[in-house]
């Protein structure tokens, strides 16, 4: 996406500088098109107008002249090309171009993710997605970055990119005023430590882009038309019948030549003097360019003859260039650079009035479909591998299964670009990204379903069939069938959660698979009038299912019923006259209290140190501006309040539905006390465990569900939890799920409201010298402390505006949607909740997989392993401060050795046929920072033949890069010389594993390929 609110900025004539020592100038020209995966066009609606040309033209032209070059980013693009468009003749002349070094993938994901609002597990999706196709495909491995148009960059990505094996980073959008800076002092470049534990290891050279970005300057001082984009600018829905595009750039003839090497050489004179070396970096390129590669070529090869012709008369030579080509000639001059720590470059401000802070809350709905379909995904891979691993003989058709998976890998990986996830696409988009979800989901639960069916031998028929995989549950006790619900759960640790069945009737009771009673209450439902929940209280062993049947009331354990108080409703404006009523509601952790004046909570006391914390929580709106004319404007990027925001409710309701297992208490805000509707709502549940039960995760979470909506237009939605903590205004957030920075309130002349929000991808918090109140959330939010001892959420937007660019695009945020986001709180010491918030996130992140089904006729008498406690009889259990981030069968064809891989693409004898399916691809993540905690953060000695034997028989493993393309040991990064490490070296740490025994160390993600016994 190109900057929609940059300014554009004159070329100055520098042709008088003087040149630089170390010798000329070199500019490396590198030819690119942005091409957005979605943003204001669908990916089909942008292959038909320009992207399939791209690589046409590209290929073509660059056949055409040995010194032409160019670089391919967003692989979910290059991969409809390359299955549905390319000739023979031309996939041939890809590999060509390759060996060639003149056509270079950079990134190599499927697209350029934002870094702000999305996952680190579905960062590393995507980056995979596309490293295998392009290894198995190309035998090609990238190693360069291109992050030229996320909104703020991440520190996890520079970490994400050195496991992947990237020898430099790049990133272009940060803080105005600090790019600012950074150019006066000549530090765009820098070695980048994104991770404090993993630090040196894991660095990362990076180049920040200059005030011109990654667009060609596109104004002439000779022409009133665009610079250096002689293809002008793609038309949509089809490209023009004449092949003549609007606002094309004059050619170069006898006439203009030297006036545009005069322009192009002011600029790289320009840029030049705000970097250390004398190569520059001169992106050739922007949106949607290179779909006529003739016309760019046949114009820049005059120019690019003619400077270097009269290179003593400019002071520079010019040439065509890859990403690759511009880093080696950095990294040949062998200086020594400053380290960056692990801070990132977030939030992002492009001019005072303008935070892009707004995307972080952007389309909540898009953000938690994409985090709930992320969610599916790792439960079903992991389901299908124990599958393959367990059941040779099965039914099922693995490459038709491996298909199913692979609609929702490539989904999930698709709305990771930097304009899906973060809501800023035009309404079209949303739905192309929602449609494919959506569908991937339906794959995914129907081969969950096949896959439990299999196992258990059922009638496939149809109506069982469709029952398991659809919501709702159907009406249980009605006929002769036997309700059941299969559980399932996707992490590698033994749990202890409630799960919610949706049922028609209140008087039920819940069995296990021996007949064995098991712990539930139900209650009236929120959502519907004419139903029922049903909270079961379960246990399931890491990577196991279980199976519940559900029946009517038949005297032995019925499930206990939730008994509903009403609260009168109360009026706000005159709650300060009376004086407090409170009431308690208590589980074994907290006691948290209301005050039945104004139906708000009042304070929640740790019951293991007794210790109370004010709190109270109310919503609020900023009221923001539409109408440029008028002032700064809020968009979907952009976040600009008006003034301070405005609590929304002069009156809430209460009920508290309690009962032997857990307390729900539902507060509704409306705007008046007579409102007939509400707007806002809270259920908060505290959970209560019977004695025999794990519940210490269970216990400590206060969890709390909102339904925010339809909100009026220019209104942007935030719950404000206040405590009396002394926080001092102090922040943290969490950088994609991945680990934590800290953010002090910032004072600013203007906007300091927008510039002090920060993106919440799964966590943050607030604490004082011995207290902390942590929120896990289950999707990306804008977070802020406006407040000492504040923390505010914004959770849903709603924007108009009448600036013409976001008109002509629609791009307006008009989200008239009820969004029910869910957040977890745990309060308590720092040591408490240091022990708990990792867990207790990936816990909500990875809920169990409720399925639902009926097996008709009679009662079916379950296969003798199907009655142990577990289905699975070996359970893959992880220690608590670890993470099985990964375990899938990809699929890929490729060889593990790399000699071998690329000699059969050689001599193109790649494998062909089905799928590998004797490959699985296991990654563990440590999840604790060094020094976070004294027992926590201490490396683990894992055993994997050991942890992986109830899937087989492990005989080789093999360590990887971070995306699988690369043999650890042959894995040799580039080292960049820096005052920490003066001398310049190839640089390589693992340690490679013995007997299959691996020592995780705080923070590392390590990538296995393992291979078992046949069966």
């Amino acid at each position: 996406m190109a900057a929609p609110h940059t300014m554009l900025l004159l070329l100055l004539p520098l042709l008088a500088l003087p040149p630089r020592a170390g010798g000329e100038l070199r500019a490396f020209v590198v030819a690119h098109s942005h091409m957005d995966v979605g943003w204001v066009y669908t990916v089909q609606e942008s292959m038909h107008a320009y992207a399939a040309n791209v690589y046409t033209t590209v290929i073509e032209e660059l056949m055409k002249g040995k010194q032409r070059k160019f670089i391919a980013v967003e692989q979910e693009f290059f991969r409809l090309w390359w299955d549905a468009v390319a000739t023979d003749t031309q996939k041939q002349q890809v590999r060509q171009l390759l060996q060639e070094g003149r056509l270079e993938f950079v990134i190599g994901g499927q697209v350029m993710h934002d870094e702000a609002v999305t996952l680190i597990d579905d960062q590393i999706l995507q980056l995979t997605e596309g490293h295998g196709f392009l290894y198995e495909t190309f035998g090609f491995r990238p190693q360069f970055s291109w992050h030229v148009d996320p909104f703020g960059a991440s520190a996890t990505t520079p970490t994400l990119f050195a496991l992947a094996g990237f020898n430099a980073h790049l990133i272009s959008r940060i803080d105005y005023d600090l790019k600012d800076d950074m150019q006066k002092n000549k530090k765009l470049q820098f070695v980048w430590q994104g991770s404090p534990s993993l630090s040196a290891r894991q660095e990362i050279f990076t180049h920040v882009m200059d005030q011109y970005s990654y667009c060609t300057p596109s104004q002439l001082p000779f022409s009133n038309r665009s610079g250096f984009f002689w293809n002008g600018f793609a038309t949509f829905p089809d490209p023009p019948k004449d092949g003549v595009y609007p606002n094309m750039s004059l050619p170069v003839t006898d006439a203009n030549l030297h006036l545009y090497a005069q322009t192009m050489v002011a600029n790289i004179k320009e840029r030049a003097a705000w970097f250390r070396t004398g190569e520059v970096l001169w992106p050739w390129g922007c949106d949607k360019q290179f779909f006529n590669a003739s016309v760019q070529y046949s114009n820049m090869d005059l120019l690019v003859d003619y400077i270097n012709k009269h290179s003593a008369e400019f002071g520079l030579t010019v040439q065509y260039a890859t990403v690759s080509d511009y880093f080696q000639a950095v990294y040949s001059r062998n200086l020594t650079w400053e380290i960056r720590d692990s801070q990132d470059f977030l939030p992002y401000s492009t001019e005072p009035f303008q935070a892009w802070t707004g995307f972080y809350a952007s389309r909540s709905t898009l953000k938690g479909v994409a985090r709930r379909a992320s969610s599916l995904l790792y439960a079903g891979e992991s389901f299908f591998t124990q599958y393959v691993r367990k059941h040779p003989e099965g039914s099922i058709c693995k490459c038709k299964a491996l298909e199913q998976l692979q609609s929702l890998r490539w989904a999930v990986s698709e709305v990771q670009h930097h304009d899906g996830i973060t809501g800023t696409e035009s309404p079209k988009v949303k739905d192309m990204y929602m449609n494919n979800l959506m569908y991937g989901m339906l794959n995914v639960k129907k081969l969950m379903a096949s896959i439990i069916f299999d196992i258990n031998n059922a009638k496939k028929n149809g109506e069982v069939y469709s029952s398991v995989y659809t919501t709702g549950s159907g009406k249980p006790g009605a006929t002769d069938v036997d309700q059941y619900v299969v559980v399932y759960n996707p992490l590698a640790w033994n749990i202890t959660t409630f799960v919610t069945v949706s049922v028609s009737n209140e008087e039920m009771s819940v069995y296990d698979e021996l007949g064995h009673s098991v712990p539930a209450q139900v209650q009236s439902s929120v959502e519907s009038q004419s139903t029922y929940d049903l909270y079961i209280l379960v246990t399931i062993s890491g990577l196991s299912y279980r199976k519940y049947s559900i029946k009517p009331q038949d005297g032995r354990q019925p499930a206990f019923i939730g008994s509903s108080v009403k609260y009168k409703r109360r009026d706000l404006t005159r709650a300060h006259q009376q004086s407090r009523q409170l009431f308690p509601v208590v589980n074994n952790c907290y006691q948290i209290v209301f005050d039945q004046n104004t139906n708000l909570m009042h304070s929640i006391t740790v019951r293991e140190t007794n210790q109370t914390v004010q709190f109270t929580q109310e919503f609020l709106e900023y009221h923001v501006n539409g109408d440029t004319k008028k002032g700064p404007i809020s968009d979907n990027y952009i976040f600009a309040p008006n003034a301070s925001a405005v609590p929304v409710s002069k009156a809430v309701g209460l009920e508290v539905m309690s009962g032997s297992l857990m307390t729900e208490i539902r507060q509704y805000f409306y705007s008046n006390v007579t409102s007939q509707d509400y707007i806002y709502a809270v259920f908060t549940r505290l959970y209560s465990v019977p004695e025999g039960y794990d519940g210490k995760l269970l216990c400590h979470r206060i969890e709390q569900e909102y339904s925010v909506g339809p909100l009026e237009l220019n209104r942007e939605a935030v719950l404000r939890t206040s405590t009396n903590l002394n926080t001092k205004q102090l922040l943290y957030t969490d950088n994609n799920g991945y680990q934590m920075q800290k953010r002090p309130f910032k004072a600013y002349v203007n906007n300091t409201v927008a510039r002090n929000y920060y993106p919440m991808v799964q966590t943050a918090y607030i604490e004082d010298d011995t207290t902390r109140l942590m929120l896990l959330a289950e999707r990306a939010h804008g977070v802020s402390s406006q407040g000492n001892g504040q923390v505010e959420v914004m959770l849903h937007r709603r924007i108009w505006n009448n600036l013409q660019w976001n008109l002509n695009n629609n791009l307006t945020l008009n989200d008239s949607s009820v969004v029910r986001p869910v957040i977890w709180l745990i309060l308590g010491t720092k040591a408490v909740t240091n022990s708990l918030y990792r867990t207790s996130g990936l816990a909500l992140e990875h809920r169990p997989v409720v399925m639902f089904g009926a097996l008709s006729g009679d009662k079916p008498k379950l296969p003798r392993r199907l009655q142990q406690n577990s289905v699975h009889d070996l359970p893959v259990v992880v220690p608590p401060n670890l993470h099985l981030q990964t375990l899938s069968i990809p699929g890929w064809k490729y060889s593990s050795n790399h000699a071998e891989q690329v000699r059969s693409i050689r001599m193109g004898k790649q494998k062909q046929g089905d799928a590998d399916f004797s490959r699985v691809l296991l990654r563990i993540r440590h999840l604790y920072e060094v020094g976070e905690d004294p027992v926590l953060s201490q490396p683990v000695m894992v055993d994997l033949k050991s942890l992986l034997q109830g899937l087989g028989s492990v005989v080789t493993v093999e360590e990887r890069s971070l995306t699988g393309t690369w043999d650890v040991n042959t894995l040799e990064r580039w080292k960049w010389k820096t005052a920490q490490y003066p001398g310049k070296k190839f640089f390589n740490s693992t340690e490679t594993s013995e007997d299959f025994i691996v020592t995780i160390h705080p923070k590392e993600i390590r990538t296995f390929f393992v291979y078992f016994q046949v069966q």
